[in-house]
């Protein structure tokens, strides 16, 4: 094991000490055991990581993007060959199944980084338009701010678009997951990426996260987590007026029109509303039913949510582990309480501790029904493995209890009827729309409206955010 491993951040090439000599402790959340302990990097240490990426701008703005890209696919590799330790880091630091690390959290970077290759050598840099050439450029220096549910898809997202687009980029991971950052630096780092270009920074949102959102010389912020911490990365911004791009909570709804073969239906709601243990910000997590087939949605998703595997990561036949945290258990037994206090019925679950797991952040699989617009289960973004089940008695109400919400990252529509399920995917106001089932699309643009965020990830629209316009006139 490299003797840097977690106690350096990762500067201009070189493994580093912080400017601070305090730590954070990264916790098993399975076993509430501490693992490991990260820098509690300092706004000095942003100065550095910013410096670092400002002097290394020019020479990586000027690199033919077939060279950039080669070094892209590099870290793919490195990721593929490193890919059990990776699934192993992240299953033990985020609580995931081991299962689910290997088949999700690990190739979904891998895809972003071979993508962001694609995406690159194909996008038309420049285009003549009348007397102009119009150039697209790269930004400059981005700050990329993650979150701790899928950790290293989130940073890979952000990273290799930028750098595919000529930027340079200063990464804060969460401070709860981090340790995957630090193999993908190991990883850019042997890759022989040049210095300066890709830089690691931990530490916590208020320290770390403003010191990059609030500095002059960071020419982008791009930043997902939850809704509040975005609009302090928006404010911060505002100051310098920098880009920001923002992926942030969800509520998404889940409707299901009178035709609708519940057979299809009720494996896929479970599986979208408890998928990384609803630790998902595009989970499901509304399940909107026809009034008079609701006893008939109470009863499978009943008997499906008690049928979900809860248990240790390490377990084959896990498919729900705990949640990341224990201010994130209690968040989330909160919000079980307030919907029973506020009136929703329980159809299984609760927020009592689950047998046979004396240790670990476990919550029961829980689904409420009778969920009305005005309770707080209906409006906040729970991120945990809650549904709530709402009825409607006319498509158009249930178009407009979908639309009642704050965010609008994702959603789905059920129906026999394609032509149908289309026309209503389309009054949805929201990022995406999975259409009886449809798959996830790795690489379609991923964004929401509303307060789910401003701009989008992925494919060319992704690497699109990490460039300026400019107009050459002739």
């Amino acid at each position: 094991m490299s003797s840097h491993r977690f106690t350096d951040l990762y500067i201009n090439g070189e493994w580093v000490p912080s400017h601070g000599t305090s730590t954070i402790d990264v916790v098993n959340p399975a076993t509430e055991e501490v693992i490991a302990t990260v820098p509690d990097g300092t706004p000095a240490d942003v100065d550095d990581a910013v410096a670092a990426a400002r002097a290394a701008f020019e020479d990586w703005w000027h690199t033919p993007v077939d060279k950039r890209t080669t070094y892209l696919r590099a870290v793919a590799q490195g990721l593929i060959d490193r890919a059990d330790e990776l699934a192993r880091t992240i299953s033990a630091e985020m609580g995931a199944p081991l299962s689910f690390a290997a088949a999700v959290q690990v190739p979904m970077p891998i895809n972003s980084f071979l993508h962001a290759a694609e995406v690159a050598e194909s996008f038309e840099f420049e285009t003549e338009r009348g007397s102009s050439l119009i150039v697209r450029e790269p930004v400059g220096v981005v700050g990329a701010i993650t979150p701790w549910n899928y950790p290293l898809h989130q940073i890979a997202g952000k990273v290799a678009y930028a750098l595919a687009a000529g930027n340079t980029v200063v990464v804060k991971p969460s401070e709860v997951a981090p340790l995957d950052a630090w193999l993908l630096a190991e990883i850019f780092d042997d890759v022989g990426v040049p210095k300066g270009v890709f830089n690691l920074v931990s530490g916590t949102g208020p320290v770390v996260g403003e010191a990059i959102a609030s500095h002059p010389d960071v020419d982008l912020v791009s930043f997902t987590g939850s809704t509040r911490a975005g609009t302090r990365v928006s404010e911060l911004a505002a100051r310098t007026v920098k880009r920001v791009t923002l992926e942030l909570g969800g509520k998404s709804a889940n409707v299901v029109l009178p035709d609708a073969d519940l057979d299809a239906v009720v494996p896929h709601a479970i599986q979208m509303a408890f998928l990384n243990s609803g630790q998902t910000c595009s989970a499901l997590t509304r399940l909107i039913v026809p009034r008079d087939r609701l006893a008939e949605v109470e009863s499978a998703v009943k008997a499906a949510a008690d049928a979900v595997p809860v248990g240790e990561p390490d377990d084959p036949g896990t498919v729900l582990g705990p949640l990341v945290s224990k201010t994130q258990l209690d968040r989330v037994r909160g919000y079980i309480d307030r919907g029973m206090s506020e009136g929703a019925t329980l159809v299984t679950g609760g927020s009592e501790p689950l047998p046979g797991l004396p240790a670990g952040y476990y919550v029961r699989p829980t689904v409420f029904s009778d969920v009305t617009q005005d309770m707080t289960i209906h409006r906040e973004e729970i991120f945990g493995p809650v549904l709530s089940i709402v009825p409607y008695d006319t498509e158009d109400e249930a178009v407009a209890i979908a639309n009642d919400t704050d965010y609008g990252l994702s959603g789905a529509v059920w129906s026999r009827d394609v032509d149908k399920a289309r026309a209503v995917a389309g009054r949805l106001r929201t990022g995406q729309v999975a259409v009886n089932g449809g798959a996830f699309n790795l690489n379609a643009p991923f964004g929401g409206y509303k307060q789910s965020g401003n701009g989008r990830e992925f494919g060319p629209d992704g690497l699109a955010e990490f460039l300026e316009t400019k107009s050459i006139q002739f």
